[in-house]
This record gives C-alpha cells, structure tokens and sequence, in this order.
C-alpha cells in the first residue's frame, strides 16, 4: 500500500491556512467574542452555580469614612448627595397644609431629558393623561417627569426658562440641581425613590419609564388592580422585563462599559430593564433605604437598582408583556395584552389611538377569535427580531 505524499502535503498546507485564518479572525473579533461568549459563559457560571452577592453588604455599604465626589462631572462616588431641587410640587399627591393623603394607585416616574418637551407632551397627551385614567378607568394616577440641569453650560439658560414656562402650564416636573447626562442616570433614579418616600408615599404603586415608552394604561391598571384584591396584595412587587445573569460589559467604546475598577465581578444581579418597571409601595420604601446605604457609584441605572433590590432581599418578577430594549410589533392581537413597548419617540400618539380604539379588540373575542390572535402572535414574536421585547411564550399567553 502506497501513500501520497504530494497530497499530504497538500492537506496539510490547507489545514495550516485554515487554521491561520481562523487564528487572524479570533484575534481580530477577540473582543467581541469574549464579550458574547466567555464573558457571558462566566456571567451565567456566576450567577446559576455560585450565586452569591455578598459583596453587596461586605464591600459596598457605605461607611463614615467615604466622602462624596462633587467634582464638576456631578457623578456620585459613594452615598446619594441631597441635591436641590429647582422644581418640586411637594403636594403633588396631597398632604400638603395638613391634607390627607390622596389615595394613588399608581405614581408615574417618567425619566425625561430638559429638552424633550414634545415626548413629555405625547405622554400627558395620551397614556399619562391623569384626567382619562379617572374619567375612564376610576383611578387615581399621578405623573410627574424627572430631570436634571441641561449639560451644555451656555445654552442652559435658554432650556431653564423653558422648563420654567412648560411646568407653569402642567405642573409635573422635578427638577433637581445635577447635570443630566447619562453617567447621572443612577442620581436620578435616587431622585424618584427618594421624592416618592417624601411626597408620595402612600402610592400602592411606583412605575419608573423612559420617556420614549409606551404603556398601555388600560391593560397596566387591570393588571395592578387585580394584584391588589389578590391575597398577597401586592406586597413584595417588582415586576419587568428581566435580565438575568447579565455580564458586565468590558468594550471601552460601549456605551454600557463598566471597568473593573467599578465592578469587578463577572455577573450582576438579576434586575429589570430601566425602560420601564412597576415595583409596589413597600418595595419602594426598601429600595429608598437601599439608596442611602449602598454606593451609588455604579452609573447604570437598572443595574443599581437590582444591586439595591439584592441587598434588600427583593427578587424582580418577570412579565411577558414587559418590553425590554426593543420596540414590540404593531398589530390588535399584541395591543390586547400589552403593557409596556420601547423606542416611541414619535408615534406615541398614533400607537395610542390604535392600542384603545374598542374596534380593536374585535379580531380577539370568541374562540375563533383567540385562535387567530394566537397564530398571529406566533407569527410575529416566535423569531429572533422580537427577542427584546416579548418572549415566544407571550404568544400562548
């Protein structure tokens, strides 16, 4: 029996070109790997198999000794700075001069930039209109927008005047005194738990959102009302969409990046996607506590808030009808349990309209009805497009 040694050579010299170039290529996507793979391979060993959080207690409770940053980039290096507020309405919810208390079902937390004057408009145009909760759904809401100072210095002046002028008009903005940027995220999620604690705390429940959010309010009020005749009464509530097991990201260009410095751990705990989230009275309170014990120097707003809910000892609830990062698909059969959608900066009102028209719902009633919803629901989220939104199992839900 002969070999060929030409063609040995020959596969030889194919193997070593193949398996160069598939040494250039890992070397060249290398960082894009190890965040999708081995940083994600980490995170889930971390989180599934050791699970354990303690550092939140042992190495980042504030102590005497920490001091807070308040260097010109206004970001927090340890405890919540009481910063001042510009804007308040401490009798927003009642209470005020000796009132009592008005009974809220649901306080509205809209996180909005000084200079997004036509969202927050959409918004009290159409699912955070106080006035249509209580005309047609007979709850009490309240809304309120968070934000902070314009971060361009010379054109701030100008934005002020205009944040003055629009809250003249409404009446619902909180303003305190940092520059509102992205790395001041986590101050004002502080900002919400701690005017909720001191304004509004008789609230059953608080609702933080992005102001490119869509809630259903209907769908959202039905849901929170039946949570509040179960026999739990909605106590221990902090429901989303839920990330689980989320790795740190370690790209310097990424927006999300967290350096080691900040957070050496390979996993976070388990938390809700900051675009929009309910959590119940008494949860509330406890991530208040959190806020003045934990350092708030973890820049991600989400991310600390599932810090504080770990320390608390408070687990996020997932919901199929929460959205997450993405924006969910626009049909009847979605809008008849949706709750929350992402990513509306423009067709707020137009989404609005459709998502209550009572023609809407037609295509769903009857049994034929929800076994068509089910085969367009099945269509449209069982494919990877919708992964950021709802879930394949929302489709049977």
């Amino acid at each position: 029996m002969f070999m060929n040694f030409r063609r040995i050579h020959k596969c030889q010299c194919v193997q070593l070109l193949t398996t160069g170039l598939a040494l250039c290529m890992m070397v060249v996507c290398w960082e894009e790997l190890d965040h999708h793979v081995v940083s994600h391979m980490r995170s889930y060993t971390y989180r599934y198999l050791i699970n354990s959080y303690d550092f939140l207690n042992s190495s980042l409770i504030i102590t005497p000794s920490h001091h807070h940053n308040k260097d010109g980039s206004n970001r927090v290096a340890s405890g919540p700075v009481n910063y001042p507020y510009l804007i308040n309405h401490p009798g927003k919810c009642g209470g005020g001069d000796g009132r009592t208390w008005d009974d809220v079902l649901l306080l509205l937390f809209v996180k909005s930039s000084p200079e997004n004057s036509e969202r927050r408009q959409a918004i009290r145009d159409t699912w955070g209109n106080e006035s249509f909760v209580w005309a047609e759904l007979g709850v009490s809401v309240r809304l309120v927008f968070a934000i902070g100072v314009h971060p361009d210095v010379e054109g701030r002046s100008k934005v002020q005047r205009a944040l003055l002028q629009e809250d003249q008009t409404y009446g619902d903005l909180i303003q305190q005194n940092f520059v509102d940027t992205f790395h001041n995220l986590t101050t004002k999620l502080i900002l919400q738990f701690h005017w909720s604690q001191t304004y509004c705390p008789q609230a059953h429940f608080l609702m933080s959102a992005d102001d490119d959010i869509f809630v259903h309010m209907p769908n959202l009020v039905k849901y929170l009302q039946h949570l509040l005749s179960s026999q739990s009464g909605a106590k221990g509530l902090w429901v989303g969409h839920v990330h689980r097991g989320a790795p740190p990201v370690r790209r310097k260009d990424s927006k999300y990046h967290v350096p080691y410095a900040l957070y050496p751990w390979p996993s976070y705990p388990d938390y809700t996607a900051g675009a929009g989230y309910v959590v119940s009275g008494d949860v509330a309170a406890k991530i208040y506590q959190a806020t003045r014990l934990l350092n708030s120097s973890m820049y991600i707003d989400d991310v600390f808030m599932g810090m504080c809910a770990k320390a608390m000892g408070i687990s996020p609830q997932g919901h199929v009808y929460f959205s997450g990062e993405g924006k969910a698909p626009y049909h009847p059969c979605i809008y008849d349990h949706m709750i929350t959608s992402h990513g509306h900066a423009t067709d707020v009102r137009s989404l609005w309209q459709a998502a209550t028209d009572p023609k809407t719902y037609r295509h769903s009633q009857g049994f034929m009805g929800n076994v068509y919803c089910t085969a367009v629901r099945v269509m449209l989220l069982c494919t990877p497009y919708y992964q950021n939104t709802y879930s394949c199992v929302a489709a049977f839900t």
